[in-house]
């Protein structure tokens, strides 16, 4: 059995698109990779990513908002950051991580000026979506 790669997601929060994409890849890459999210600050579990997660049968509701420093694992073999802002002020990460930036647009300020709920839920749904097909076609070049 080939050895699990250790892949963290990092984003600003740890809030939203970094605990999504931790939850799509352990549904649909979890015989590949065992997978982390943490964020440069901490801003809790947005209850509208763990909504829109569940409606595609992926339960993050466990999960919890983190930072780096609070993870058991600290040497990754890939490190993605999911957001502009975590790129520009990722941390250093001992041994041979890879870091590689695959942004996404941020819901919640997607959501910010939504007329309702459900046209709020529309944009997390989208980049649900987005952040799904990057993970089912991401390749490991470690």
């Amino acid at each position: 059995m080939a050895k699990k790669l250790k892949v963290l997601f990092l984003c600003t929060g740890n809030s939203c698109r970094s605990q999504m994409a931790e939850g799509w890849a352990r549904q649909l890459r979890g015989d590949e990779i065992t997978p982390y999210s943490a964020g440069i600050e901490t801003h809790g579990l947005n209850p509208l990513a763990v909504k829109v997660m569940a409606e595609a049968g992926v339960d993050i509701s466990g999960q919890k908002s983190k930072l780096v420093a609070d993870l058991p694992e600290q040497v990754f073999d890939l490190v993605i950051t999911v957001c502009g802002h975590a790129d520009e002020n990722c941390p250093f990460f001992p041994g041979s991580a890879k870091v590689v930036h695959h942004g996404f647009d941020d819901p919640p300020k997607l959501a910010a000026s939504a007329a309702s709920e459900e046209e709020a839920l529309n944009h997390y749904r989208r980049v649900r979506d987005e952040i799904r097909d990057f993970i089912k076609y991401l390749q490991f070049c470690t």
